[in-house]
């Protein structure tokens, strides 16, 4: 994969990582650790890295163990901010290891930039998405007419290098889901795009997600010069 382009200074291009198989949460985790310290060290490139995981329900560090409604799966403890999130087959997750030091020290800035990004990757498919005030994620409307959840947003910046990032429902199981409360928002569902009508495919997401890049960064390059939007 092409690199893109790095931060202002940086010695390195971001790297891109596509994973085609999936990878332990906790293998994965690790990884973004490791490489967290390395990015702040100037040893390594910064990191986009698209992957999937085995059935896994992660503990944000708001979670209510009240919302941990039936444990069928491995729970691990993801350090990122928020609560009860799922991951498996199906859902497309992207882990970002940027360099806010270079980017302009907003996290705000970030999260919303990681939205924009996500809300217009899933434009292109025919899918509109937004925001909702006051309810972490990216939504839409279902088959039934009611807004649902089909992106969950989840970070951590430590020595203002970031871990974590975004996942978005291309067809899991959304049975899944129902072992815990996701994100704490009971009142609302989830959905996907094939519930949607729509077959996208691992590599598919990727090459959307790639081609909508440049607006991504472009943001991060606004916060950086303090006109985040």
């Amino acid at each position: 994969m092409a690199s893109i382009a790095p931060a202002l200074g940086a010695a390195f291009p971001i790297e891109w990582r596509r994973e085609s198989l999936p990878v332990a949460y906790s293998a994965a985790l690790a990884q973004m650790e490791a490489r967290n310290a390395a990015v702040h060290a100037g040893e390594a490139a910064e990191l986009v890295w698209l992957l999937e995981h085995p059935p896994v329900y992660t503990a944000g560090t708001s979670a209510d163990p009240a919302e941990l409604v039936d444990p069928r799966f491995e729970v691990v403890e993801a350090g990122r901010g928020g609560r009860y999130t799922y991951h498996g087959p199906g859902q497309r997750v992207g882990y970002l290891v940027l360099n806010l030091a270079e980017r302009g020290k907003d996290v705000r800035c970030f999260v919303h930039a990681i939205e924009g990004w996500v809300i217009a990757t899933l434009r292109s498919f025919g899918v509109e998405s937004w925001r909702a005030e006051g309810r972490v994620g990216i939504w839409t409307k279902d088959i039934d007419g009611r807004e649902a959840k089909i992106g969950a947003i989840g970070v951590r910046v430590r020595r203002w290098v970031t871990m974590h990032g975004f996942s978005v429902n291309l067809d899991p199981d959304l049975a899944h889901f129902g072992g815990i409360v996701p994100c704490g928002i009971a009142e609302y569902g989830v959905t996907s795009l094939a519930r949607l009508g729509l077959t996208v495919s691992s590599e598919e997401w990727d090459e959307a997600l790639i081609a909508c890049h440049d607006d991504f960064l472009d943001a991060l390059d606004a916060a950086a010069k303090r006109a985040c939007k």
